[in-house]
């Protein structure tokens, strides 16, 4: 993936930002701690394990591909006051997060100090490549897919991880963070019973999807998905690779095609009405619809839809 470059406007506008960061904090705000958040994914984790002790903010917004986010002066002024940035790391936000961090000057969030969390090394990884990686297999994550929070279990390990470091960051509240993070995992579990149960008749049901955002989610939940509307990671559809795709759903009676909010539905819809399949648009966010507020109704929503879906395609 390219990086972006600064715009001489944003680098302006980070100067500004470095003067206001040298005047002291307001006194209202350091009762809580500042926890900026790459995604609302992991704020929303944030926000379970530390509630009234601390004030989230998250950059990249829910309906947004967290790969493309448009740095702008406003996220340096966030993170020029935070005291823990989280972020969902493997080179997800490489393009836009490391100049964000560079420009607001702030020691708390720079690269191995105590406010510098990347999440995913608490988590399960999935399709981590193997051998000599190029630009010819198109936008690969050479640690592998950031998409790891799809997983409730990959949840559970980022809230225990957050709950971790809020408590090295403020000892004194350390028995209320590990007390918010253990009645999340309590209400995880529930819920997780629940999808469970949900998606059990669907088991081993084979899908067709947009982009590779889902290799946590089908694992978890037991679905397969053997094709991609897209050649190659990032790269758009061909028209000889969607022939093949349409011949390859039509042999093996494939009839979901499951898409993220933020990709063109004209492909997926031509490919859907050829084979006689449905596109379904998932949610990969928290924040991706109005109503998908936190991260149990990130899954509420998404299976909801998805068990409805696959009813109407047996």
């Amino acid at each position: 993936m390219k990086k972006l470059s600064v715009r001489p406007w944003f680098r302006l506008a980070a100067a500004g930002v470095c003067l206001w960061v040298l005047a002291p904090a307001p006194a209202a705000a350091a009762s809580k701690l500042r926890v900026v958040a790459t995604t609302e994914d992991l704020a929303a984790l944030a926000r379970e394990v530390g509630g009234d002790r601390v004030q989230v903010e998250a950059i990249a917004r829910g309906y947004q591909d967290p790969h493309f986010v448009d740095p702008k002066p406003s996220f340096i002024l966030k993170l020029s006051r935070a005291d823990l940035l989280i972020f969902v790391g493997l080179q997800l936000e490489i393009g836009w997060l490391p100049p964000l961090i560079t420009q607001s000057r702030n020691r708390r969030v720079q690269v191995g100090a105590p406010g510098y969390m990347d999440v995913s090394q608490y988590n399960q990884i999935l399709d981590i490549p193997t051998g000599v990686i190029t630009r010819a297999m198109g936008d690969v994550h050479p640690l592998g897919n950031p998409h790891y929070w799809l997983d409730p279990e990959n949840g559970r390990r980022s809230a225990r991880a957050i709950q971790a470091r809020l408590a090295q960051l403020r000892p004194e509240d350390a028995a209320y963070f590990q007390q918010r993070f253990e009645d999340f995992s309590r209400r995880l579990a529930e819920a997780e019973k629940r999808w469970d149960q949900q998606m059990a008749p669907y088991r081993g049901t084979q899908v067709v999807s947009y982009h590779r955002s889902w290799p946590n989610f089908v694992k978890r939940f037991g679905l397969v998905v053997v094709g991609y509307v897209e050649p190659k990671p990032g790269i758009p559809p061909t028209p000889r690779h969607t022939l093949r795709l349409i011949n390859q759903m039509r042999r093996d009676n494939i009839k979901l095609i499951l898409v993220e909010p933020y990709f063109d539905l004209k492909t997926p819809e031509s490919i859907a009405r050829a084979t006689g399949a449905e596109v379904l648009v998932l949610l990969p966010s928290v924040g991706g619809e109005r109503e998908v507020t936190d991260y149990f109704k990130l899954f509420d929503y998404n299976i909801g839809l998805l068990t409805a879906a696959l009813d109407r395609t047996k």
